[in-house]
């Protein structure tokens, strides 16, 4: 099986796209064997660490990682996310404004935040800013894979 080298330190929508795939693959709980195309991407990967980790290099996230630390579940009208990427200070979102949902939906595939509405865009920087969503040269992508496999006991969320 070979490796496949994502473009991490690309930015835009090659490292976007590269996010998603991870994400999608967490979210399928399929195994990719990847490395990144840098050991210095413009952005903090501790971000990604609930991602399953590159092959080789990265001790930290490799360290870190576990299934679940970070993910999000839909209902009707509202999604709820779930984050433990960092121990001491693990949340639980709940967004059910119309504004955040449509936006963290509208991120799930990359997009381009000059292509988005203005409110969109609003909503996407809050997003970004509690560490949901990874901006990166006028791309957004959500973080949080929508898991199939149950990690945790239902009553955790």
């Amino acid at each position: 099986m070979s490796r496949t080298v994502l473009p991490l330190g690309a930015g835009g929508r090659d490292t976007a796209d590269a996010v998603r795939l991870l994400r999608d693959c967490q979210s399928a709980a399929r195994t990719l064997r990847w490395a990144p195309d840098t050991d210095d991407p413009p952005f903090d990967t501790a971000l990604l660490h609930h991602l399953p980790p590159p092959e080789t290099g990265a001790p930290a996230w490799r360290e870190r990682y576990a299934y679940g630390l970070l993910y999000h579940r839909r209902g009707p009208g509202f999604v709820t996310v779930m984050d433990r990427r960092d121990p001491a200070a693990s949340a639980r979102f709940t967004l059910d404004a119309p504004a955040l949902v449509e936006a963290f939906l509208s991120v799930q595939e990359p997009a381009e935040l000059d292509a988005l509405d203005a409110s969109v865009r609003e909503s996407v920087a809050l997003l970004a800013e509690e560490r949901l969503v990874l901006v990166t040269d006028g791309w957004a992508v959500a973080l949080p894979p929508r898991l199939r496999r149950w990690p945790v006991p239902c009553t955790s969320v």
